[in-house]
């Protein structure tokens, strides 16, 4: 159902706000579709309460932000983000009236001076409850400039290690439990993400399921929110049931990590149960951790 209209002027006015306050036309960019589409909407907009909607109005105007983040100390060349936002114009699922439109869906384009990994981390960061796209903008404008400042002030300063640390003294191997996972397109997207944030272990579907990775803090905490907001981003709340059982300090145990890279073993693992096979062979998982020197976790994540 298309938004009344009152909240669909407010989403309009969203990017006259943005245009305002970025009058370059090379900030809020619009396709030739997306101005047709505007000017269809601003005109029912300013037309008698009686006028009907349009027809097939679609769930949302999409539209490139392109924003400058800072200087490049280095160059003194400015840097740019490319956001790639959508502005609902439907309130889908709403089984009542509605009072404030929709917040805007952001996405932030992978720049050339962030790797995918800062790009996901700067993304997850993104405020999922603000409906004010020009305090979404600064809120990202800030968060990347101080994300480069952090970054050149680590990199001036950092030193090889001389106290014989390891390579992996900072790493964690963490444990997360799904009462149940099955959605092809929600594992592979788990699996896939992984490499991208530095992290290696492996995902076993199913009920339970479970999924560990091995990598830095900060990039477990991130990959996660990045799930949580992107690959899920279509589940409801109470849908997105998982909670972390265990994490172990690989520097604490001495040990680095023991995964190569990041798999999926439920077709490979024992055989499956249960009336659509959905149920794993838990004592097969068991082994399978104890080959590899994992048997303690089974113990701290699924009993």
């Amino acid at each position: 159902m298309a938004l009344p209209k009152d909240l669909l002027e407010l989403q309009l006015g969203q990017i006259d706000l943005l245009m305002a306050m970025y009058p370059s036309e090379n900030v809020v960019l619009l396709d030739e579709s997306c101005r047709e589409l505007l000017g269809t909407l601003r005109a029912w907009c300013d037309s008698s309460d009686e006028t009907p909607p349009p027809p097939n109005i679609p769930p949302g105007l999409s539209f490139v932000l392109n924003v400058e983040v800072a200087e490049d100390q280095s160059s003194s060349a400015p840097r740019y983000l490319q956001l790639d936002v959508t502005l609902p114009l439907r309130c889908e699922g709403a089984e009542t009236g509605i009072n404030e439109p929709p917040n805007p869906k952001v996405r932030i384009r992978q720049p050339d001076w962030l790797s995918r990994a800062e790009t996901s981390r700067l993304g997850a960061d993104i405020p999922g409850s603000s409906g004010d796209m020009l305090a979404l903008t600064e809120h990202i404008k800030e968060a990347a400039s101080r994300h480069r400042t952090e970054k050149e002030a680590s990199s001036s300063c950092s030193k090889p290690p001389t106290d014989g640390a390891p390579e992996d003294a900072s790493l964690v191997r963490a444990w997360f439990y799904f009462p149940s996972i099955s959605t092809r397109a929600k594992r592979d997207d788990l699996v896939r993400h992984a490499p991208a944030h530095g992290l290696t272990g492996f995902l076993l579907a199913g009920k339970p399921g479970v999924l560990c990775l091995e990598g830095a803090p900060r990039d477990v905490d991130a990959y996660m929110r990045f799930i949580r907001t992107e690959s899920w981003g279509d589940i409801p709340p109470q849908h997105k049931k998982v909670s972390e059982r265990y994490r172990e300090p690989l520097r604490l145990a001495g040990v680095g990590r023991a995964f190569a890279d990041m798999q999926e073993i439920t077709d490979v693992l024992g055989a499956r149960r249960g009336e659509r096979a959905n149920r794993g062979d838990m004592k097969a998982l068991e082994a399978w951790l104890g080959e590899r020197g994992l048997g303690e976790a089974f113990a701290k994540v699924l009993i």
